[in-house]
């Protein structure tokens, strides 16, 4: 058996469409060879398996062989794949070598490359993130960077997935790119020699107060390490500064998940030994698997909260849903995002793999993490028709205390993140506080952070907007510019009146809009301060980005309140 694995948050290439979603978490349990037998009923639908297959080889050799024009192969196969599994749900996929390869890469946390992240803000290619100690960190490769070309060719008309390609390759060979430093000056080229990179799925832990504070983004084969030496890390801090440590804040927000195994790990470090943390089950019962932990615990009695939000997935819920029921710990935040299948990897020739959905997962009381599929998904004809969760079923935990079903994890105690408005999203889609920080940077490269609150950042960003000519129009302004058009297509473009009445609204709208933005100031200031902060000290931005998180707060606020703490967990 294989190592299980659950969910992935990045989009993959071509025919990984539908497993793409923002939270698209998966739950890898074994390895099959091809043509395993079903759970059950192992030959009762073997002829009718056998004519489909023979049907669907000779509808695909008559069209290949036979239609008017010129057929590419290959994708007309995957188009039938895909159209087989469209009917299945979203997490059963077929991945060809390279999207095989990738996942082997999420999966296990290390990756042949630089050690770099990139993204795309008006056309340009910059270097979004550094990995400390890896090549391209080595080399001198900075946030903010952006790359003009890769080995002499200019990458501005290639996508995403080309650069990366580009990057990667076999270990001790050279990448050459050609930057210009924070996006100013002349271009320069950086020969980087490749390496194997490890990515940690612990990018921060810190203490605050008398709180011990980690973020887990993903569960790996390498999780349970990294937690532990964080909360060790933490516990010498506590005692040089000699801070009694009053708890640990677990951060698993927009974490989509990772190895099942990792997760039953990471939750064996906080509760008792042969704990049961989650079982799966598939069409029979005989197929029921528990998993227990099988280690003592690093942290038994250590108060413990664990925040969640929407897009914290699968694994993530696994060891909330656990933690939760076993009264380990408090869950603060906003219900997790419900997914509870289970995907077995089967492998195919050439380098293809199968996921494909075996079971479902649930947590130590029962509760299915499944949440029923979406409207749009209703079209499909073999649908979850056991996934279907009662959101009124009651469930306990070991306290007796009442949980329900209904898909996902509800937090003990709800809390909220500020959200966005839309001027602060089209700010962020467009990337100019990224680039107004790089500009920063290029101007100050020896600048003192300690001088940063005193900077007029937001005089000079909304003077770096005018000149980027950015523009921003609330929804309500964009949909009166649909209502202008509709008008005109109606044939009352003509109509004095009614101009007037468009023309008098939309100055009230901008006038409205305007305010708004006003109001944004301190929000917008914070951000700059923090992205200026991650080009000079990505640690010390993170720092700062857990001050100012309300939600963190919040859950700081709850361990230095051990009265409240146990009244949640003992009712």
């Amino acid at each position: 058996m294989s190592q299980p694995r659950t969910s992935l948050g990045r989009h993959f290439s071509r025919r990984w469409r539908r497993f793409s979603t923002a939270s698209a978490a998966i739950a890898l349990i074994s390895t099959q060879p091809l043509g395993a037998a079903s759970p059950s009923k192992p030959g009762d639908d073997f002829f009718a398996m056998t004519r489909s297959i023979d049907l669907l080889g000779e509808v695909y050799k008559g069209v290949s062989q036979g239609y008017v024009d010129p057929i590419d192969v290959s994708e007309f196969m995957y188009s039938g794949i895909d159209g087989m599994l469209g009917q299945l749900d979203p997490y059963t996929a077929f991945l060809d070598e390279e999207q095989s390869d990738e996942l082997d890469e999420i999966t296990s946390g290390q990756y042949t490359g630089i050690g770099v992240t990139i993204g795309v803000f008006s056309g340009n290619l910059y270097i979004t993130s550094v990995i400390v100690g890896q090549p391209a960190a080595k080399a001198g490769v900075q946030i903010g960077d952006q790359v003009v070309a890769i080995d002499g060719f200019p990458v501005r008309t290639k996508s995403i997935d080309h650069v990366r390609n580009a990057i990667k390759g076999p270990p001790g060979t050279t990448v050459r790119l050609t930057i210009r430093k924070d996006g100013q000056g002349r271009p320069k080229v950086i020969a980087i020699a490749r390496g194997e990179v490890r990515v940690t799925t612990v990018p921060y832990a810190d203490l605050f107060g008398s709180s011990g504070y980690v973020q887990l983004n993903g569960f790996g084969e390498h999780s349970k390490d990294e937690l532990k030496a964080a909360i060790r890390t933490i516990r010498e801090q506590a005692a040089k500064s000699t801070v009694n440590l009053n708890g640990i804040v677990l951060d698993l927000r927009g974490n989509p998940g990772g190895l099942l195994t990792s997760a039953v790990e990471v939750a064996a470090l906080f509760v008792e030994k042969n704990s049961r943390v989650v079982s799966t089950k598939g069409r029979t019962d005989e197929s029921e698997e528990v998993f227990l932990t099988r280690t003592d615990p690093l942290e038994q009695s250590l108060p413990l909260v664990l925040m969640i939000d929407g897009d914290s997935a699968s694994a993530s819920e696994i060891v909330s849903g656990a933690i939760q029921e076993l009264d380990r710990g408090v869950i603060l935040g906003e219900n997790s995002f419900g997914k509870g299948l289970v995907q077995s990897v089967v492998n195919l020739p050439y380098d293809h793999i199968l996921k494909v959905t075996t079971a479902k997962y649930y947590t130590p009381s029962g509760r299915l993490i499944q949440k029923p599929l979406a409207r749009e998904e209703s079209h499909r004809k073999v649908v979850l028709s056991t996934g279907a969760a009662d959101s009124t079923k009651v469930f306990y935990t070991h306290n007796r205390r009442k949980v329900y079903g209904g898909g996902g994890i509800r937090p003990d105690v709800a809390a909220r993140a500020d959200s966005l408005s839309g001027y602060q999203h089209a700010l962020e889609r467009d990337g100019v506080i990224f680039r107004y920080a790089s500009q920063f940077h290029q101007r100050h490269p020896a600048f003192q952070l300690t001088r940063l609150a005193s900077e007029p950042v937001y005089t000079e960003f909304r003077e770096f907007l005018a000149k980027q000519r950015f523009s921003f129009r609330s929804k309500a302004q964009k949909n009166l510019d649909s209502l202008k058009t509709l008008a005109q297509k109606e044939g009352m473009g003509d109509d004095r009146e009614l101009a007037g009445q468009l023309d008098a609204l939309d100055k009230s709208l901008a006038a409205s809009t305007k305010r708004s933005v006003s109001r944004d100031s301190l929000r917008i200031t914070a951000a700059l301060h923090r992205e200026i902060m991650r080009h000079y000290d990505q640690r010390a931005a993170l720092r700062k980005t857990i001050e100012d998180d309300p939600v963190a707060t919040k859950a700081f606020a709850l361990l230095a309140d051990p009265q409240r703490y146990q009244a949640l967990l003992k009712p």
